[in-house]
């Protein structure tokens, strides 16, 4: 499998994400759909608190990764949905930590909405990720 990160060189040199990726072979994909921050009880995660339902969020996706026997550098695409309001810095402060060390950034598409399934989340991601079959 080959994994091609495609930031072009007369685009805006982006920070935190590629602009697009291409992914060539034999590889297994797997989609993610929205994850909440809700713990494995049910129970939401950080109520008002941006950073920490980011937190959470990713720690649920990893975990979906995990089974698939995959890992968060195999996320190729994240979409984003924030609660209006919210301000993306916490939530990107979480995806930084994540990412430490690793250069190859995801592609990313942020939206910001009116509300969520449940009145207190403040934000839910869902994910492509690509790994070798």
């Amino acid at each position: 499998m080959k994994t091609n990160y495609i930031n072009p060189e007369n685009m805006v040199k982006p920070r935190g994400y590629s602009q697009a990726i291409s992914v060539k072979g034999n590889h297994q994909t797997i989609y993610i759909g929205g994850q909440n921050a809700v713990d494995e009880e049910g129970v939401l995660v950080g109520k008002g608190d941006l950073k920490k339902q980011t937190e959470q969020v990713l720690s649920n996706i990893n975990k979906i990764l995990e089974e698939c026997h995959a890992k968060l550098e195999n996320v190729v695409k994240f979409n984003i949905y924030l609660v209006q309001g919210q301000n993306p810095q916490e939530g990107f402060q979480v995806f930084q930590e994540k990412w430490k060390g690793n250069i190859n950034f995801p592609t990313v598409t942020v939206l910001f909405i009116s509300g969520l399934g449940n009145p207190d989340w403040l934000v839910e991601i869902d994910a492509v990720a690509i790994t070798p079959e």
